[in-house]
């Protein structure tokens, strides 16, 4: 019994290395390859960039402050659309004591120089009437007193604007009514009721009441490496894909390439602005981030061919029919498919990349 059990081990063993070595035998084979088949084909072919940056309104405008003082009230908020003119906030003065104690002298010596002139032309008057004095004589004293009646009501305008901000006669179109320039929407109002603001001058640029923008016409705002901006041209159509809105694309045209580069990261990028088409029903928000898809070079219906079967030594190319080679000539590529100017015709079959044929047990 023994006897058995040790031959069957030994007939176990050698089967197992048997079995082993088959195994080995048949992974070291070759196995069988096959190639896809390619067709040459007419195709359209663009070649594309794509710049990133982000939309926002071509009109912009920053409403300042043409009078100092306090903002008494708000009539908008941010996101409301306003019209030309339309008020945005109220300023109330706060005078300079020193500009309004002058403003009063001035009106205190009109009103003394005035009270003097006309009770001389009153004389002069009734001196003409009795015809003792001239014609002449008469006319430059009547141009003195209307010249003195003028000065007090400019000496009281110039007090009303020092104290109040505006004149009697003219409070809807004062100052201390700030009003929108342009058609548009608010981005922004960074003042509140009680803040202090200045006028605009020479020596600095006055406080932002509002930003207003024209959200009807935007525009995308990137910057293209030098490597590439060279071939761009105005006018050339663009693609944009909003990040907030990324189940949109829009049309836009390219109308602005910056004859300077500014340096970034070591390499030089140039601002380029493109005008967008967005409908009226899309609410697209200033500063969105987007990106732009830039047609550099466009063929249409060309011959071409996937990329991956034309082959590349030194300065020619070729590509496989039936085990041959055959020299072609080679066109724009947008990196999946490739122009053959030359060497096929439409219909031919190339050999593409090759694909292992699994082996049945």
């Amino acid at each position: 019994m023994k006897r058995v059990m040790k031959w069957m081990m030994v007939c176990l063993l050698i089967a197992a290395v048997v079995a082993t070595f088959f195994f080995l035998w048949k992974r070291a084979q070759p196995k069988p390859v096959e190639y896809e088949t390619l067709t040459v084909k007419r195709r359209d072919i663009e070649k594309r960039t794509v710049v990133t940056g982000k939309v926002e309104p071509r009109d912009e405008v920053a409403i300042k402050a043409q009078i100092s003082g306090i903002i008494a009230e708000l009539y908008k908020q941010t996101g409301e659309k306003v019209k030309v003119n339309e008020p945005i906030a109220k300023i109330k003065v706060v005078p300079d004591m020193q500009q309004l104690s002058s403003a009063e002298s001035r009106v205190r010596l009109a009103e003394y120089n005035l009270n003097n002139i006309q009770d001389i032309f009153r004389r002069d008057s009734t001196l003409f009437a009795k015809q003792v004095i001239a014609r002449e004589d008469y006319d430059k004293s009547h141009l003195e007193y209307i010249k003195a009646r003028e000065e007090l009501v400019a000496a009281r305008d110039a007090y009303l604007i020092v104290r109040e901000g505006v004149v009697a006669s003219s409070k809807d179109a004062g100052n201390t009514i700030v009003r929108s320039t342009i058609a548009g929407t608010i981005l922004d109002i960074p003042v509140k009721v009680g803040n202090s603001v200045i006028n605009a001058n020479n020596f600095n640029d006055g406080t932002t009441i509002a930003t207003v923008a024209d959200m009807s016409d935007m525009l995308f705002v990137g910057k293209m490496d030098e490597t590439e901006v060279g071939r761009l041209r105005e006018g050339m159509p663009m693609q944009l894909i909003i990040g907030a809105i990324n189940d949109r694309r829009f049309d836009a045209t390219l109308e602005y390439i910056s004859p300077k580069g500014t340096e970034s990261n070591g390499a030089m990028m140039f601002e380029i602005k493109g005008a967008a088409r967005i409908p009226d029903s899309i609410h697209v928000r200033a500063g969105y981030s987007a990106n732009a898809e830039i047609v550099l070079q466009r063929r249409e219906q060309v011959l071409a061919l996937d990329e991956a079967a034309v082959h590349i030594e030194g300065d020619s190319s070729y590509v496989t029919i039936h085990d041959t080679r055959r020299a072609v000539t080679t066109g724009m590529s947008d990196g999946i498919y490739i122009e053959i100017c030359s060497g096929l015709q439409e219909g031919d079959s190339v050999r593409g990349n090759e694909r292992v044929k699994e082996m049945k047990n």
